[in-house]
């Protein structure tokens, strides 16, 4: 992996239920992380309907990097915000870290994505005044970590992405690469679980796409942390541990 270092999942997980309003349930050793079950959904429109998502049944477990491949269009952002509990789909369930999505509110939702969850957008959608440090701290500040914490787990991540060089450096002074790597140092700095990053390489040239999937397989693998991610990216057949096709809001396994 260029420029990350070999970590300790002990390390990147630490301080996960020291926040204040942690302590959510876990899943037992073994459980997937992730257990989508049936899910639909289904939008209105002019026309009448439009299914976006048809009987999906998907499981991640730790560790692992997952890939979830289709065009634009085919389903998988929306996927992603069922997953994350910013839509609530028309049928099946979302069981997230041992918790059914379906029950919870919208301030239980939030908390469990602070606590427990990653994201990452196809842009970084850094700000722009402030340095690659302050941009990955931004997370714990929302959560009130202890501001020695929040500075050791904020150089942790940077260091794991290859960018502790870089800490200083405002957003427009970085490749769009370097902010893509912000972007997933500022998903990571809270320990999550799991990770769900929308077509992260889709801004990025061939080579430094390959380089950004090379770094989500090594991070998962090294530091226990599992990603979830929408590609329409040939690489990531080669470079994920499972691949998946989603057509007309249909998943299956991909063939390798």
């Amino acid at each position: 992996m260029s420029g990350a270092r070999r970590v300790n999942p002990e390390d990147t997980r630490g301080a996960i239920g020291g926040y204040p309003g942690s302590g959510s349930m876990m899943p037992a050793p073994g459980s997937p992380l992730l257990d989508v079950r049936g899910l639909g959904k289904v939008f209105p429109s002019g026309q009448g309907h439009v299914v976006a998502l048809r009987q999906v049944n998907l499981r991640v477990y730790p560790g692992r990097l997952v890939a979830v491949r289709g065009r634009s269009g085919a389903g998988k952002t929306t996927l992603l915000n069922l997953i994350a509990g910013l839509d609530d789909p028309t049928s099946g369930q979302v069981i997230l870290f041992g918790h059914d999505l379906g029950p919870l509110n919208d301030r239980q939702r939030t908390e469990l994505r602070r606590r427990d969850l990653g994201v990452v957008f196809q842009s970084a959608h850094l700000f722009p005044t402030l340095t690659a440090r302050e941009n990955v701290e931004l997370p714990l500040r929302l959560v009130k970590a202890p501001r020695a914490d929040r500075l050791r787990r904020t150089d942790e991540a940077l260091a794991l992405v290859g960018l502790a060089a870089r800490a200083q450096h405002r957003a427009p002074e970085l490749s769009g690469g370097e902010q893509q790597r912000v972007a997933i140092a500022r998903a990571l700095v809270h320990a999550p679980r799991l990770v769900l990053a929308d077509e992260p390489t889709g801004n990025l040239d061939l080579q430094t796409g390959l380089s950004m999937l090379d770094l989500l397989r090594n991070i998962s693998h090294q530091a226990g942390i599992s990603f979830l991610i929408t590609t329409h990216d040939p690489a990531a057949v080669q470079l994920a541990d499972e691949v998946y096709d989603i057509n007309d809001g249909v998943l299956s396994p991909a063939a390798r």
